[in-house]
């Protein structure tokens, strides 16, 4: 196991650097899902590209959620399991039924106004 694998594993952050706060939100059904509090002037500048881009309007909205949905999810329980990669989370992601995708897009809308309120909501 390398020293950033070590690392990882212990929760440990190198000296000075900070944590992104997180937020999570829960539906009975759906789980918790809990997202990130921060997002690099890149992901908010890919966001807005894609968000008003040339591809057809439902394609560029379903893309604009899945893009924050990737970038914001630090964790989703849902079921009794909890994913963390992102990997799976974005795999389960676009396997999830309508009421889950409704749930996600919910929350995400919920922490955009929260912590991003200058981007517009998917």
């Amino acid at each position: 196991m390398g020293r950033r694998a070590r690392r990882r594993a212990d929760g440990a952050l190198p000296a000075g650097q900070l944590q992104a706060p997180s937020s999570s939100y829960s539906d009975g059904e759906c789980g918790e899902l809990v997202l990130r509090g921060a997002l690099t002037l890149k992901a908010r500048a890919e966001y807005a590209e894609v968000r008003g881009g040339g591809l057809h309007q439902e394609d560029a909205w379903q893309r604009a959620t899945e893009l924050l949905f990737e970038r914001l999810a630090v964790s989703w329980k849902i079921h009794g399991v909890e994913l963390s990669s992102q990997r799976e989370l974005l795999g389960r992601y676009r396997m999830a039924s309508a009421a889950e995708r409704s749930f996600v897009r919910e929350a995400l809308r919920a922490h955009l106004a929260e912590h991003f309120p200058e981007m517009e909501a998917p």
